[in-house]
């Protein structure tokens, strides 16, 4: 190691989807490592910080997540919720269409009307762990996020932790990419 001073970046990261897509797990499961059976609403905004190394850039990231609410009661408190992000989780649950069919017509409208400069965002097909109900296949959602140009597609079970590392993982080093911290 070159002695260079450790860097500290923050990125701001939204989690976007309707209510009871698994946002609120995967955030859990991300930071804490555990996942919880009884399903509590949240309620505006959940704001979580995660820290991460990375190496090959000798820098501390802070991950500020805000776990944005998916019920409409709070579509009009929504909007000022994205100043300054950076990174977007969009979340749909595999076996509610609905909810897979909302990312456009609601999240992503929600995420390009009210955020600034450029962001990436990964498309995530969450609750995997019950394919059984399964009613969105892993190839639309492949084809969704290549036709909003997501900069990937992650299928994850926030219930098990299948992919959870990984999702995160990718947005902070595609946000890396685009802000030129690193090649």
């Amino acid at each position: 190691m070159s002695g260079e001073k450790e860097k500290i970046v923050v990125f701001k990261f939204v989690l976007l989807g309707d209510a009871a897509v698994g946002k609120t797990s995967l955030v859990d499961i991300y930071t804490q490592h555990k996942f919880r059976e009884d399903y509590k609403p949240t309620l505006g905004v959940n704001i979580v910080v995660k820290e991460i190394k990375i190496e090959e850039i000798n820098a501390q990231i802070r991950l500020v997540l805000w776990d944005i609410a998916g019920q409409e009661k709070y579509d009009i408190s929504r909007k000022m919720f994205f100043q300054g992000v950076l990174g977007a989780l969009l979340v749909y649950d595999t076996t509610r269409e609905v909810t897979f069919n909302n990312i456009e017509s609601k999240w992503l409208k929600d995420l390009n009307k009210y955020s600034e400069g450029e962001l990436s965002c990964i498309l995530i097909g969450n609750k995997t762990d019950l394919n059984d109900s399964r009613a969105v296949s892993t190839e639309k959602g492949r084809n969704f996020a290549d036709k909003i140009n997501a900069a990937d597609f992650i299928e994850t079970s926030a219930k098990y932790g299948d992919n959870v590392e990984d999702a995160f993982k990718k947005l902070v080093y595609k946000v890396l990419k685009n802000l030129a911290i690193m090649s």
